[in-house]
């Protein structure tokens, strides 16, 4: 593919980079949320007092803002191509 936009290409890799991501967020967090279910159900008595409260949100909730933060990376890029074509050009000029 020699006549590939570069831009479009980076910015296709930030997608499946996303993906990835995302993937890898949804199995963790179900694999650490029926950890902590399973422990609830086993060991409600009073030595295992961590049990009542739900931990995984912690990982879940700040997993998810660095998810967040991915997904408007890879599909929000408020006119980042034009910027970048302006940028580019302004430095073109001055060289």
């Amino acid at each position: 593919m020699e006549n590939r936009d570069e831009f479009l290409w980076k910015k296709a890799k930030v997608r499946v980079g996303f993906k990835y991501h995302l993937r890898n967020y949804l199995i963790i967090n179900a694999f650490l949320w029926l950890l902590w279910l399973v422990g609830k159900l086993l060991f409600t008595n009073a030595q295992w007092p961590g049990y009542r409260f739900p931990w995984p949100i912690w990982v879940t909730l700040g997993w998810g803002i660095g998810l967040a933060m991915h997904y408007f990376r890879a599909y929000h890029t408020f006119g980042e191509r034009s910027l970048v074509e302006k940028e580019y050009e302004k430095l073109s000029r001055n060289n």
